[in-house]
């Protein structure tokens, strides 16, 4: 069965490469703009797997980790945190908010599309 990713992020750029990057690997693909839109993507379309940026418009990567992470519904979704902010601090909060990585831009294709798989567990 296809895995699913949303790509959640308010940056065109990044979603043009990251949503050509996860369709090219076989991943179908669902695009959020902002963190509500994210939320509400998780419901309509319940991700594998969510590359999730840290800073967005009306809510913040880190909280919409930690809503998904609240419902037990979503317990099974793969959270990858993407971000320029690569400080202990804020890659510590990420994980304890309950991602199951970070990766920080500018990142590598190769490196990033490793992680994914590895993490869905391909």
């Amino acid at each position: 069965m296809t895995k699913k990713v949303l790509i959640a992020d308010d940056e065109p750029n990044i979603v043009v490469s990251l949503e050509f990057l996860m369709e090219r690997n076989g991943y179908v693909v669902k695009v959020a703009n902002n963190g509500e839109d994210a939320l509400k993507c998780v419901a309509e379309f319940v991700p594998d797997l969510i590359l999730l940026d840290v800073m967005m418009p009306h809510m913040s990567g880190y909280d919409v980790c930690q809503k998904i992470r609240e419902n037990p519904a979503w317990q099974n979704i793969k959270i990858i945190m993407l971000t320029a902010k690569g400080r202990e601090v804020e890659v510590t909060k990420g994980i304890a908010l309950g991602a199951d990585a970070y990766v920080t831009k500018p990142f590598s294709t190769k490196e990033l599309t490793a992680k994914v798989r590895e993490i869905l567990g391909e």
